[in-house]
């Protein structure tokens, strides 16, 4: 098979592609022909091993040398005892604590696996896993004329989210820079916020949600924001926000009653279901910035890293 490898945490540079023997699955598992995988903010963040919590697979070195964690395969090969999964099904799965979308194969565990559903096609089932669970759980509870504020909205999950937002009748502002806002308002945002220009933290505006993707900011600056009982969800970060979150945010919720706290988004296979459910009925439809091959992977990750992307991409290993 081929693959692209790193050895070390670092940047682009570090990633090369290689030939590696065919992976064998071992006990519940499967290998699959890797048809697609979509590239998420995490797999830059596992390259770089920053934040901190991206290196929990290996403090010094990446424990799992291939990137790509949501997958969309087809069996080619079943592990000892096997049942209830045939050569030949197409599946998906959410791996991001083991990747290995990066190449031309790969196994996966079959409890993360799911079925992808009949008219669902490949390239946008790619784009869904990790970004869908997200826009489920961080939208569940809105409710029509709640306002509803997206940081870190431009990009992949952002403009699903902002999609179920909608769809349950909120009023939703996004968050990103200036050359993303044409693209937020067209997945239906009502209001757009440069962030180099203005911080949400300084207007004087409550929300009852902000999901916050890539944040940075202390408790201190976010509770005042909150409407009373409002919510909020960081999902993605620096360990500096996250610690606050997780300690801070609780502490001020005790006093405030608002819920402030770290979010989580499960891509098990009953999460995959309701996304490709989601999928077919019209409820989450992704952007898919561009299709690419193994060679692309370093200069796509750049861009991901760097906030460049409107949208998803996805790698299409065999093509």
């Amino acid at each position: 098979m081929r693959a692209v490898v790193y050895e070390e945490y670092g940047g682009p540079e570090n990633l090369t592609i290689v030939n590696r023997p065919d992976p064998v699955p071992g006990k519940g598992e499967v290998t699959v022909r890797v048809l697609a995988c979509g590239i998420n903010l995490s797999d830059w963040e596992n390259l770089t091993g920053s934040p901190l919590y991206a290196r929990l697979g290996g403090l010094f070195r990446p424990g799992r040398p291939i990137l790509g964690s949501d997958i969309v395969g087809e069996i080619v090969a079943l592990g000892p005892n096997i049942r209830g999964w045939a050569i030949g099904e197409r599946v998906w799965a959410e791996v991001v604590m083991r990747g290995g979308g990066f190449a031309t194969q790969t196994t996966l565990p079959v409890k993360r696996l799911a079925r992808v559903p009949v008219g669902l096609d490949t390239i946008t089932a790619a784009s869904l896993p990790q970004p869908g669970s997200i826009a489920l759980a961080g939208t569940v509870d809105v409710q029509p004329d709640q306002r509803v504020l997206i940081n870190g909205a431009g990009g992949a999950s952002g403009p699903l989210a902002i999609q179920r937002a909608k769809a349950a009748g909120a009023h939703v502002t996004a968050v990103d820079h200036a050359g993303k806002a044409a693209f937020m308002r067209d997945r239906g945002a009502d209001r757009t916020i440069d962030y180099r220009d203005t911080d949400f933290t300084d207007e004087d505006v409550e929300y009852d949600l902000i999901l916050d993707l890539v944040g940075t900011r202390p408790m201190r600056r976010i509770e005042p924001v909150l409407a009373p009982g409002g919510r909020y969800r960081l999902i993605g970060g620096t360990m500096r926000a996250m610690f606050s979150a997780l300690i801070i945010g609780a502490l001020r919720g005790m006093l405030s009653g608002k819920r402030m706290g770290i979010g989580t988004a499960e891509g098990d296979p009953d999460t995959l279901d309701r996304i490709g459910i989601c999928a077919l009925n019209g409820t989450l439809t992704p952007e898919i910035a561009a299709t690419l091959g193994l060679e692309d992977v370093p200069d796509a990750l750049a861009k991901v890293g760097a906030g460049q992307v409107s949208g998803k991409l996805v790698v299409v290993p065999n093509a």
